[in-house]
């Protein structure tokens, strides 16, 4: 549960701090190219922090990650290999373009998984509303609700109505 919290609140904190790595690394390990290369990076990091925050934001609007205060490890998983691929690009050695790929595949990976999780946990959350909504429905119209016997099987109550 640690680690799990403890990404919870990285995720935040890496939506300002990543995009800065490779800049901060380009001047370190000195980024090779021009200008021109410098500028590609001037562009890419700002899109890099939108696409972090976006993925942040889905990933802590699932109810179950607010409730827990904790991140599941699925979502750990993802956010540990696309931030170790962003970390890996910001040291300009000779695998900077694998880093630099694994890191755009890793990142929309992120975005499709967040949206998948926050819809799915979403349609679940819909269906419980709903089944109480009619098991509410139900009681207010004198009806009792259905009764399970031990083995988890439905009991159907005849409905009558005066004629």
């Amino acid at each position: 549960m640690p680690i799990r919290r403890i990404f919870l609140r990285w995720m935040f904190i890496a939506v300002v701090v990543l995009p800065l790595w490779p800049l901060l690394g380009w001047a370190i390990f000195d980024g090779g190219g021009g200008g021109w290369d410098f500028l590609g990076l001037m562009v890419a990091m700002p899109v890099l922090f939108f696409v972090l925050l976006i993925v942040a934001l889905l990933f802590y609007g699932r109810a179950n990650v607010r409730r827990n205060r904790a991140l599941e490890w699925a979502d750990v998983g993802v956010l540990a290999v696309w931030h170790a691929a962003i970390i890996g690009f910001g040291f300009f050695g000779p695998t900077m373009a694998l880093f630099a790929g694994l890191g755009v595949i890793a990142g929309l990976g992120a975005l499709w998984y967040g949206l998948w999780r926050i819809v799915r946990e979403a349609a679940v959350r819909n269906r419980e509303t709903l089944a109480e909504f009619e098991r509410l429905a139900n009681a207010s119209r004198g009806n009792p609700p259905p009764r399970f016997d031990d083995d988890g099987d439905v009991i159907i109550i005849e409905e009558r109505r005066p004629s």
